[in-house]
């Protein structure tokens, strides 16, 4: 059996904070307003971002600035909107639904959003490696996919 080397599996990493809770420096929040977040841990080639979604919140289509990822949903079901861009086509966006325990990968050009469709609370964890430093905000505009605004860690968020 091979071992998975968590420091390059950024979903490995979301999945073992998902199984010690108890190990969180804080605990989840929530907000009625906006989403909660906070970051959990940050180390030389990562960061851990503990996240939560009332019903009906979400974030705008982003990328992560360059930074690969993954996250898992620790409680509840959010839905990934994730923006694809066809050779020689026209940009189109497709969700799923990640129900508890469910995860996924993504690399560095990964556009999406996140959203909580259903009636109940949701908690998840995302890993982000390198640590992110920019996020781009994105639209749907008459020309296609266009880019709103470049947010900077620390300033922004």
């Amino acid at each position: 059996m091979t071992a998975v080397d968590t420091r390059l599996d950024h979903l490995a990493i979301a999945n073992r904070y998902a199984a010690m809770p108890e190990e969180w420096p804080v605990a989840p929040r929530f907000n009625p307003v906006n989403r909660w977040y906070e970051r959990l841990t940050v180390a030389d080639d990562h960061e851990v971002w503990l996240l939560t979604w009332l019903p009906g919140q979400a974030t705008e289509l982003h990328d992560h600035g360059g930074s690969a990822g993954a996250f898992h949903v620790f409680a509840g079901t959010l839905t990934e909107d994730t923006v694809t861009v066809p050779v020689g086509g026209p940009a189109r966006i497709a969700g799923r639904e990640l129900g508890e325990g469910a995860g996924r990968r993504f690399g560095t050009r990964h556009i999406h959003r996140i959203t909580n469709r259903s009636s109940r609370p949701a908690v998840s964890i995302h890993v982000y490696g390198p640590a992110l430093t920019t996020m781009t905000k994105y639209r749907f505009g008459a020309d296609g996919l266009e880019a709103l605004k470049i947010e900077k860690a620390g300033r922004e968020w």
